[in-house]
């Protein structure tokens, strides 16, 4: 019995010992790296596991160990406490404490806008973003309506991380000032005196609405920018949908900023109505984002006059009316 009893208790002391050890070890490793009130501006990314944020916060000198940051997260289920965003942190602050704060609302959020949305539907997606009121949204629609009236094409779609309390006019000078830094660096190099900067991005606002890949974006350009040259009407829908849904903005705000066409909208007497009138709209239709505006800065040229998106989204192309006609059928049952 004695020679049982012993290794057992021996285990037991190893036991206890190493627990004891592991919570001096955790509470040394995850208390404040050390007394300086300096604040910090760390910035937690979207999507980032307890892991990569541990990394970030190591690097910065505001934690002590990254394991056992991790440790403190997982074992108290706190992961999904940690929000992306911009934190005011200091190195005299415990793990806990960084943990709490980073839980609490940001002192920055972030805004994404998707690729091929009109002006309208950009504020909207910053107003919910940014989880404004609603009379603070009204005051910060019309600023930045009134701003961006001739910026349609020009307010880069993007992720962007804003103050809790940003201006209208912060906002739209940023997204215009990263489409004027995006464009120059990125599409500028492509233009080789082909296209003026104008056209590209109207050609590229079009592309955004009528395309669903990347790959196919050139090649749309091409057919397009080949119908520009030979005289023909673009026949773009959206366009179109963009002169109806303006059209009603004037009396209210559409549900819907890219209606289903009918035959009869085909008729409407606009600019952008490309039914009715030949080259390229007055103005962009839409945001575009790089690719479009690659594509339209560099075309593919192909045999292709038309194209058409069957119901799965894949492309069809067509060289000649009758092929196109056929497409149709074949993949729209029209």
């Amino acid at each position: 019995m004695k020679k049982i009893y012993f290794p057992f208790v021996a285990f037991l002391v190893i036991v206890i010992a190493s627990i004891s050890y592991f919570f001096y070890w955790f509470k040394k490793e995850t208390s404040a790296v050390s007394d300086s009130g300096v604040n910090i501006s760390f910035t937690a990314p979207r999507g980032k596991s307890a892991s990569e944020i541990g990394t970030l916060l190591y690097n910065e000198g505001l934690i002590k160990n990254k394991l056992a940051f991790k440790i403190y997260v997982q074992f108290l289920d706190r992961s999904k406490n940690i929000n992306a965003g911009e934190f005011e942190l200091s190195p005299s602050m415990s793990v806990s404490e960084i943990v709490r704060i980073m839980g609490k609302g940001t002192k920055e959020l972030w805004a994404t806008i998707p690729e091929g949305l009109r002006k309208e539907e950009v504020v909207e997606k910053v107003i919910i973003a940014l989880e404004m009121d609603k009379e603070k949204a009204e005051v910060f629609r019309t600023q930045f309506l009134t701003l961006a009236k001739d910026s349609e094409g020009y307010l880069f779609p993007d992720t962007y991380l804003f103050p809790r309390e940003v201006p209208a006019e912060f906002v739209f000078n940023k997204l215009a000032s990263t489409f004027d830094d995006k464009f120059d660096s990125a599409v500028t190099p492509l233009l080789k005196g082909k296209f003026s900067k104008k056209d590209v991005v109207i050609m590229a606002s079009i592309l955004e609405r009528e395309t669903k890949t990347a790959d196919e974006k050139p090649v749309v350009a091409g057919i397009l920018w080949k119908r520009i040259e030979n005289d023909w009407p673009l026949q773009v829908d959206a366009t179109v949908q963009y002169a109806i849904a303006s059209q009603q903005s004037n009396s209210q705000q559409p549900n819907n900023w890219w209606p289903i066409l009918t035959l009869d909208d085909l008729d409407i007497d606009s600019p952008y109505n490309t039914y009715r009138y030949k080259n390229l709209p007055v103005a962009p239709i839409s945001n575009p984002g790089l690719r479009s505006l690659q594509a339209a800065a560099n075309p593919i040229d192909s045999d292709y006059w038309f194209y058409i998106h069957s119901s799965d989204g894949v492309i069809h192309y067509a060289k000649s009316s009758a092929e196109h006609a056929s497409n149709v059928r074949k993949y729209l049952g029209k």
